[in-house]
């Protein structure tokens, strides 16, 4: 009988060490996406008022581990049943990335509203409406992050056993949201972290200088981040569609992968762009 425990927790420990491993290889695979992830998720929690922060991203992490929650199952579905479906909802995933990327591209140069009322356009970013757009924002390109992410480590245990399979994307789907917004959490924090050291420093010494470059850091790193974030949309986009469409791969093979993605994402993102734009063009004249 003791014999047969310890049988049983000498194989529970050999599953362990095997999760530990392939949990390991499927992170290393998707650390180019969840830095994508990051900058992305940094950008789009940011811009509320201090107060509204923390909620904001705890908001975004329930809504991330929701998404978890829908997708994980899905793809070991699909997996076994109907692989063929996966590449597909990667690419449309893809499409949408791609847009995003891209019309922030085009807020930015085309569509920027003056400085004239500075005070009006914090109001709107800080009105309950724009912070709940924001959010159902933040949570739909997570979804379509996690995909990737989740895809990406299904990929790295596919000769393994189911349950290794489902434990190991489901350690490292965990992983990437915990450390994810952890992340975004301290970012959007520097500030009053700053204040706290400043406050406590009596105006001089180590303290006193520290805090006040976390303060002064926050809006470079906020501005920073939605750059990289910009940029990171496309490129993870760009990636899944060369990635799984073989004329893509194949072409142009001369160019640096990341060159290649970057410009598939903007071509892909300009096309979105200009369809959904007509569109809406067409709907407001009906």
């Amino acid at each position: 009988m003791a014999s047969g425990f310890f049988a049983v927790l000498d194989d529970i420990a050999a599953l362990m060490d095997d999760i530990a491993v392939t949990s390991k290889i499927a992170t290393r695979k998707t650390a180019a996406i969840l830095g994508d992830d990051l900058a992305v998720n940094a950008e789009k929690a940011t811009g509320f008022l201090s107060s509204r922060e923390l909620p904001v991203i705890w908001a975004i992490t329930k809504g991330s581990f929701i998404n978890k929650l829908i997708i994980i199952p899905v793809a070991l579905l699909l997996n076994v049943f109907f692989p063929a479906a996966i590449k597909v909802i990667l690419v449309i995933g893809g499409a949408y990335l791609a847009y995003e990327g891209v019309e922030k591209i085009v807020e930015h140069f085309f569509h920027r509203s003056g400085d004239a009322h500075p005070i009006e356009e914090k109001e709107k970013e800080n009105d309950a409406e724009a912070e709940k757009a924001k959010i159902k924002s933040a949570i739909v390109t997570d979804f379509i992050l996690s995909i990737e992410i989740v895809i990406i480590a299904l990929g790295t245990v596919l000769d393994k056993t189911l349950t290794i399979q489902i434990m190991t994307v489901t350690v490292v789907a965990l992983l990437a949201t915990v450390g994810v917004y952890g992340i975004v959490a301290l970012i959007v924090r520097m500030d009053d972290a700053g204040f706290r050291l400043i406050k406590h420093s009596d105006n001089h010494g180590f303290l006193f200088w520290l805090g006040g470059i976390l303060v002064k850091s926050l809006p470079v790193v906020i501005r920073f981040l939605g750059v990289i974030g910009t940029i990171a949309l496309i490129l993870v986009s760009g990636g899944i569609f060369v990635h799984n469409i073989d004329y893509l791969h194949h072409i142009l093979p001369e160019l640096p992968p990341v060159v290649k993605e970057f410009m598939t994402g903007l071509v892909v993102g300009s096309v979105a762009v200009a369809v959904v734009t007509g569109v809406k063009k067409i709907i407001s004249l009906i």
